[in-house]
């Protein structure tokens, strides 16, 4: 037997039957030897197809990145060898039309509207259907898998944050208006509509706001809006002459409107660029096909950084020559060059960009434009790590201190951005975590807030918790009128956002007197009292819309007043001039059916339905029958069939006229869109404070001094803001004093026994210094800081195998980073700085690093370390240096039959004044779980090392007592050459012993 595969169906035939002329289909029918030939071409035609559709798979198609394989529609139809052997007009038109869109989006993945469902077709079907768990089928030629309409957003979410690039193809014909034309016969046209990926999100596809109380979408809870969702491009320059790389940076979030440029110098670990990238958060970057290899890793590994797919970053490459300087130049003058919108960015303040800057900025106007979404960057501009505008906290140092997610699992929970973030509204958290990512500088603006966040958790007044409440349940106002700017917006969306902020601007205007009279502080009563008269143009269209019609989305009756909208006005007498028309017409027809009270049937959403029971026969022949049953006839008379014809045609025009219009009003909406971003700037400032205010009232925290002439950090019972809010209300974190002023003792160096609590004494004291300069209460009894312009950590053990650092290699590195940048004003934090080598080499690195930020630095120094050496420098620089341990319990083995016991220790966490003797570095391991024949083992080497040492140490003593009584008795004769002979050789014995 022989199998024969037909695209339906598999044909069992036998080996005589085949070399016959004719054979017996398994339905009786006589098939020619010629039409199984055929069939068996046609098998090994789609067998060749699906081998090589595999092939292609496993062979390219890129990573995460979501660029995308080309699909097999494509591999297909350039194939001409295929395309000979097959059967003529194999493609459907509709797969022929699908070909060309794909052609001219080649890195897209396509969802093409068909009917009441969005299809993929080819690779990007097969894709589809693994990474949303649906369907996937062979129709026709192509593999296919669909999605209903009213789900598309959910799809392409879930497609966009695997990393894809989702392309939206929908109708641009309607079947009223086709069935007029003189193309009716042909197949409906289709364009991209949308573009969406990671950082490009905004459009009535993917932002249904079904949170209306009348409508919530089941589905909207798994395709919330990540916090972030900024948009990076990034240039590079090298200055051969200066030996220099000059880095720039455009950062936008088209969501939202942010916007943030930065051109700064970089040294070979790019440690500047890894910290602006992890400040930003971005979760797509642009960059260059040429991009350094150095460059390169490291976006990768910040990319692979998170195990879950969803979370990493998407990179895009664009070609190179967009990123050279006069290409640039080319786009972004013509970009800037039209006629301004009020408060955007003019020409000539983007003439005053640094080179690297316009770089950045010409690629990623090409590439916003593909999305219909450049108008965001003629926003004004903001400026990234500027000395003037906070405290420098670099990649290594956000890590180390665990400031925005910890280093357990990459979340918020644990961080200091856990402990502050209270907000209640999705603009507020942002500006929450730029906030912490980015601490002040200047004293005014630290005490502004602390007046502000002191004055709400002090007043009695009922006025504050009202605007408190008014910021409860909103939606995120700051995305809905970026959406509305792009002119993406769908009318739920409009509605949802302009009653929010008029409902804001009425309720704030009407606590205008109380807030006249009972708020004292200055930040609260700008943010307050200005915030109502940002918000008024919200009231005027809010007016224009009808309620009913925008939450269910009916733009034909959206506006409750046409007069502004004459195209409309006209349209809608139309409509009811065919209307009225047909009304009239039930005369006619009653009378032809002897029936006085005739009106007419609706049926299926077929209208002007005349209904006749099949019994009667009166019906005129030239009547058109359009449906029946067993009883009942319903047929349109040939004047209904014309107006019926022409009232869909006016219906379908007064859509596409209303989407026009409502096009316009969204762009009229945009004229306030800086107005109402700056209202909600400052509802989200008033947010932050509320949060702040809340940080306040946990108990024993204080308000710290914030001094700007004094270098200094003075911390009484200073406790970890984290660890504190883990640990409950049980008090069991144990609190310590801090004492460091530059013009005295400005270094401790910290010993003591491994787990008692070194490392989290540390990341306190950073912790404490940034939230008295973001301006909020710090968890101690009383705080006395100096404005400080960075902290540097280099702490841990880790190697970084995309630079191709080893542990210790990177340790160094960190370190080599610290001692170029930091000044007498930056808190330096060095966690056992040389232990990734041999002793000696550790020791002596660690010695003269810590003396070099003793002595030329002069920063303010917290030093931890388990190198007894490094405590003489207190010696050496009395004033300056404090050896402190942390205080424990030791208790002592019992001894017994010479085995000899590891140690017992129980830790205090108190800090106390001294250097400690021993690390106890076996108790840990006895913690840890390690056998005890091990732990007997090590404890024995360990007194064996000890005895030696302590033994060198005797010998040594006893050395220098016999040189000290050599010299007292041979004094008279020092001058001679023999006794200065002597006593070299003795030297010599002594430092050799």
């Amino acid at each position: 037997m022989r199998l024969i595969k037909s695209r339906t169906s598999v044909v069992s035939i036998p080996y005589s039957v085949i070399i016959g002329s004719q054979v017996e289909s398994p339905a009786g029918r006589q098939v020619t030897f010629t039409a199984l030939l055929e069939q068996l071409e046609l098998f090994f035609f789609f067998l060749q197809e699906f081998f090589m559709s595999k092939f292609a798979k496993s062979g390219g198609g890129g990573g995460g990145g979501g660029g995308g394989g080309k699909v097999s529609v494509l591999s297909l139809a350039s194939e001409s060898s295929a395309s000979s052997r097959r059967p003529k007009s194999t493609l459907t038109p509709l797969e022929q039309q699908v070909i060309q869109l794909k052609e001219q989006h080649k890195d897209a993945m396509l969802a093409v509207e068909c009917g009441y469902k969005f299809r993929f077709f080819g690779e990007d079907a097969e894709t589809a259907a693994k990474e949303l768990n649906i369907t996937c089928h062979l129709d026709h030629n192509f593999m296919t898998c669909s999605v209903p309409t009213h789900r598309l957003f959910v799809h392409v979410r879930r497609l966009v944050s695997q990393g894809h690039k989702v392309g939206v193809v929908k109708q641009t014909e309607t079947s009223a208006i086709k069935s007029s034309g003189s193309n009716r016969n042909t197949l409906f046209t289709r364009r991209l509509s949308a573009l969406y990926t990671k950082s490009t999100l905004v459009g009535e596809d993917v932002n249904p706001v079904a949170r209306l109380e009348d409508g919530d979408e089941a589905g909207c809870a798994d395709v919330s809006d990540p916090p972030e969702g900024f948009l990076l491009c990034i240039s590079e320059s090298w200055d051969k002459l200066k030996k220099q790389l000059t880095v720039g940076l455009v950062a936008v979030q088209p969501s939202t409107g942010d916007l943030l440029l930065d051109c700064f110098p970089d040294g070979p670990s790019h440690s500047e660029l890894e910290s602006r990238v992890l400040k930003i958060n971005p979760v797509e970057i642009l960059v260059p096909s040429d991009l350094s290899d150095q460059t390169h890793k490291l976006l990768l590994s910040i990319s692979n950084a998170s195990s879950q797919a969803d979370d990493r970053v998407r990179i895009e490459k664009r070609d190179s020559a967009q990123f050279e300087f006069s290409a640039a130049v080319v786009t972004v003058v013509r970009f800037f060059g039209h006629a301004q919108e009020e408060d955007s960015r003019s020409l000539s303040s983007v003439a005053s960009l640094e080179s690297p800057v316009v770089c950045c900025l010409g690629p990623l106007i090409q590439y916003l434009q593909e999305f219909n979404l450049e108008r965001v960057l003629r926003n004004e501009r903001y400026r990234l790590s500027c000395e003037s505008e906070g405290v420098t906290l670099n990649a290594t140092t956000l890590r180390n201190l665990e400031i925005l997610t910890n280093q357990t699992d990459g979340r918020v929970k644990g961080s200091l951005l856990w402990v502050l973030d209270h907000t209640r509204t999705a603009f507020g958290r942002r500006l929450m975590r730029k906030w912490v990512s980015r601490p002040l500088t200047d004293l005014h603006s630290i005490s502004q807030r602390q007046e502000a966040v002191q004055e709400i958790m002090e007043s009695d007044s009922l006025t504050l918790n009202s605007v408190r409440a008014l910021l409860s349940h909103l939606p995120d106002l700051e995305r809905g009128i970026c959406s509305i700017y792009h002119k993406k917006s769908s009318t739920q969306e409009f509605y949802l956002v302009s009653s929010c902020l008029s409902r804001l601007g009425l309720e704030l205007q009407s606590l205008l007197p109380a807030i006249r009279s009972q708020i004292s502080s200055p930040l609260l009563r700008s943010l307050l009292l200005d915030t109502p008269d940002l918000l008024a143009p919200a009231h005027g269209f809010l007016k224009v819309l009808n309620e009913k019609s925008a939450k269910s989305g009916n733009k034909t009756e959206l506006f409750s007043d046409l007069s502004g909208f004459p195209v409309l006005q006209e349209r809608t007498t139309q409509i009811q001039k065919v209307l009225r028309k047909i009304q009239d017409h039930r005369k006619d027809v009653g009378l032809v059916l002897k029936a006085p009270g005739f009106d007419y049937t609706t049926v299926s959403g077929q209208e002007f339905l005349i209904e006749v029971k099949n019994s009667s026969s009166v019906v005129p022949h030239d009547w058109v029958k359009i449906s029946s049953t067993k009883a009942v006839s319903r047929y349109r008379s040939p004047l209904l069939v014309d107006c019926y014809k022409k009232l869909q045609q006016l219906r379908e025009q007064l859509l596409l006229d209303c989407q026009r219009e409502w096009t316009n009003f969204l762009d009229q909406f945009g004229a306030h869109y800086h107005t109402m971003k700056r209202a909600i700037g400052h509802l989200a400032t008033m947010d932050c404070l509320f949060s702040l205010t809340e940080v306040a009232k946990q108990g024993d925290y204080c308000r710290p001094e914030v001094c700007e002439n004094k270098q200094q950090i003075m911390i009484t019972n200073g406790r970890h803001p984290a660890i504190d809010l883990l640990m409950g209300e049980h008090n069991q974190y144990v609190p310590n004093h801090t004492k460091l002023q530059g013009d005295g003792r400005r270094t401790m160096i910290i010993t003591g026994p491994n787990m008692g609590g070194k490392s989290s004494y540390i990341r306190q004291v950073a912790l404490i210094c940034i939230m008295a300069q973001i301006g909020s209460y710090v968890p101690a009894s009383e705080a006395r800081v100096g404005l400080l312009d960075a902290i540097y950590t280099r702490m841990g053990a880790s190697d970084n195998i995309y630079k191709g650092r080893s542990t210790f290699m990177e340790e160094l590195k960190e370190a080599s980073e610290i001692i170029r940048q930091a000044t007498e004003r930056s808190l330096v934090i060095l966690d056992e700085l040389g232990r990734g080598t041999s002793t000696h080499d550790g020791i002596a690195i660690a010695y003269a690093t810590l003396e070099y930020f003793i002595r030329d630095v002069k920063s303010l120094t917290l030093f931890v370390t388990h190198y007894p050496p490094l405590c003489e420098l207190e010696q050496l620089h009395p004033e300056h240096v404090t050896n402190y341990h942390m205080a424990f319990l030791l208790n002592e083995p019992d001894v017994s039959n010479e085995e000899v016991q590891p140690e017992f220790i129980t830790f205090l966490y108190q800090l106390t004044e001294g250097a400690a003797g021993r690390s106890y570095g076996l108790n840990v391991a006895r913690l840890a779980g390690i056998p005890e024949p091990i732990l007997h083992t090590s404890a024995h080497k360990a007194h064996e090392l000890e005895s030696m040492v302590n033994a060198r140490s005797i010998y040594r003593i006893v050395a220098e007592k016999q040189l000290q009584w050599c010299e007292k008795l041979f004094a008279p004769f020092l001058i001679s050459y023999s006794f200065a002979c002597l006593s070299h050789k003795m030297f010599l014995i002594i430092k050799h012993v």
